[in-house]
């Protein structure tokens, strides 16, 4: 029961599956908690994963997505460490578990159920994120390549845009991979869209605008 638990890391993100998160590890009980990882990871016994879930007003959502902890970065000499971890399997938490100095959830994972959008609506969505990053980046050598086929499209797509916290959140629970990439389409046109009227509001009056985040 106790190798079952999957160890939990409360932080103010939500993470997506494939989206890349580096991490600075500092506070004594995540150390043990991302030293005990890498131990089940060289050894193949115990937990190799842990989930991050979004923290708001000292409570955590129920669903959240495990980190693969693909290296360590850097150690420093006072048990520091930078990690890098790319989001992998979604979960539901059931069950919370303090026995550690660090938070434990029994948790049932989940996927998407047989469904993926047609080739015409993946690539009509890739043209949308292509002209977001070339508004958001001010440039039209941004690099875009999604290889077919078009998993978790919605997903890689959302992670590098400046989307609302809720909004993410909501993305994570949905099984359906059309639904959620109708979605992130929306945001993604009214993203384009209020851009372009930064622009033109700063070209008439002029000075700097900011991209808030979308949702």
């Amino acid at each position: 029961m106790e190798e079952l638990l999957l160890p939990l890391f409360p932080l103010e993100i939500v993470l997506l599956p494939e989206e890349p998160l580096p991490l600075h590890i500092f506070e004594e009980r995540y150390k043990q908690m991302i030293g005990e990882c890498l131990e089940a990871k060289n050894t193949g016994i115990g937990q190799q994963e842990f989930g991050v879930v979004l923290g708001k007003d000292k409570e955590i959502c129920r669903v959240g997505c495990t980190a693969r902890i693909i290296n360590v970065t850097r150690k420093y000499a006072d048990g520091r460490m930078d990690i890098f971890t790319v989001g992998n399997r979604r979960f539901e938490i059931l069950f919370t578990n303090s026995d550690k100095p660090y938070l434990r959830g029994g948790v049932e994972y989940f996927d998407d159920e047989s469904d993926s959008p047609g080739d015409d609506e993946a690539e009509q969505a890739i043209e949308l994120f292509r002209l977001a990053m070339q508004r958001i980046h001010k440039s039209t050598e941004i690099p875009i390549h999604f290889p077919k086929p078009y998993r978790r499209l919605s997903f890689r797509m959302a992670a590098p845009l400046p989307l609302d916290l809720d909004f993410k959140q909501q993305l994570l629970s949905p099984r359906i991979e059309s639904e959620r990439l109708q979605e992130v389409t929306r945001v993604m046109q009214r993203l384009i869209a209020r851009v372009d009227l930064l622009q033109k509001a700063q070209t008439k009056a002029g000075g700097n605008g900011n991209v808030h985040n979308q949702g």
